[in-house]
């Protein structure tokens, strides 16, 4: 008797038109699924979700993030991720006469004007306000952004790929079910197929990744960042709107996820790799730390408008604060590099 599959309900949430695409979303997953093998498949959509495959598996934890074994294989599946076509991805294409407009980019750009609509509204206050100056970050933002491309015209350019923006523990999962036999680190899961030497090979892992509403093109290393930036925050404390800069990982942890991602990129590698190609991701990874900051810092004032404009006086998630808690990473990295 055939058993009956579970699937999972996905409801939206309020403030996420205003975000991303949801178009752009489902023609994602649905090239990501049906050619790549990465990520959920869709069944059915509706107005304000969908329902997709549900995977067997557990939702890792911020103390997950920080084991040796699982951070070398979240850095394997974040290079498979990066071996996939950008132009087979991207539903709109964004590639200009000198190459794909970064993610981080465009969404700042897109996201500026409905954060200050957010910041006039009659429920900020004042303190809010001069706390959070969108005028002044702008004008940093540019600047970072030069120097960025100055920086990368010398040490040589993080890799354009496609990325996924978002590698919170919340959206790594570890598979319940293991393949007797197999390695430990190469684990049954039908969900993912890497191009490789221009073959299609089935890289069994034990990590799924999930929720790609916020994935584009974008340097390799802002991906990176953007997970190392990840190990900071724990959205099951008493405070989680605040990142912890004290948890970011050491080096040696950072070159324990960087010898997985570069022996899984599509790259060769020649054999052994080099301390000199772990210490130039490195480098490209401290040069794009800032820019997730950022980003995420305008995010977060925009997804506080339902909360603002409800009268929560104890938000669930505080927004706001988390947009504070950006900006401050943003500010204080910036500093770090120089800028």
């Amino acid at each position: 008797m055939p058993c009956t599959p579970t699937l999972l309900l996905r409801i939206y949430g309020h403030s996420s038109e205003s975000l991303i695409s949801r178009l752009q979303e489902l023609h994602t997953l649905h090239v990501l699924s049906s050619r790549y093998h990465i990520g959920p498949k869709v069944y059915g959509t509706f107005a304000n979700g969908r329902i997709e495959e549900y995977f067997d598996s557990i939702t890792l934890t911020p103390s997950d993030l920080r084991d040796k074994t699982i951070s070398r294989w979240i850095g394997a599946r974040m290079a498979e991720l990066h071996s996939v076509d950008i132009d087979v991805v991207e539903y709109r294409s964004s590639r200009g006469a000198k190459g794909w407009t970064t993610g981080v980019e465009k969404n700042i750009k897109s996201w500026l004007p409905p954060a200050r609509n957010v910041l006039l509204l009659p429920g900020v206050s004042e303190s809010t306000r001069m706390a959070i100056d969108l005028d002044s970050f702008e004008k940093d933002w540019v600047r970072f952004m030069r120097w960025v491309s100055k920086m990368e015209a010398v040490d040589g350019a993080s890799k354009r790929v496609f990325a996924h923006n978002d590698a919170q523990y919340g959206n790594l999962l570890r598979l319940k079910r293991l393949t007797e036999g197999a390695p430990e680190h190469r684990q049954v899961s039908h969900s993912w197929m890497l191009l490789l030497a221009h073959c299609l090979i089935v890289l069994h892992l034990k990590i799924i990744v999930v929720d790609f509403e916020y994935a584009s093109p974008n340097p390799a290393a802002f991906d990176i960042a953007n997970h190392f930036h990840e190990w900071t925050a724990n959205y099951h404390s008493s405070t989680p709107h605040l990142l912890d800069p004290t948890r970011y990982p050491s080096y040696e942890e950072r070159r324990n996820f960087y010898l997985a991602y570069l022996e899984h990129s599509t790259a060769p590698s020649n054999g052994r790799i080099s301390e000199s190609k772990l210490q130039q991701l490195d480098r490209q990874v401290r040069i794009w730390g800032p820019a997730s900051h950022a980003m995420w810092a305008v995010w977060g004032i925009v997804q506080a408008r339902e909360d603002i404009e409800g009268g929560v006086v104890e938000p669930e998630f505080d927004y706001m604060g988390y947009a504070r808690s950006r900006l401050e990473g943003f500010s204080r990295e910036v500093k770090a590099l120089g800028i």
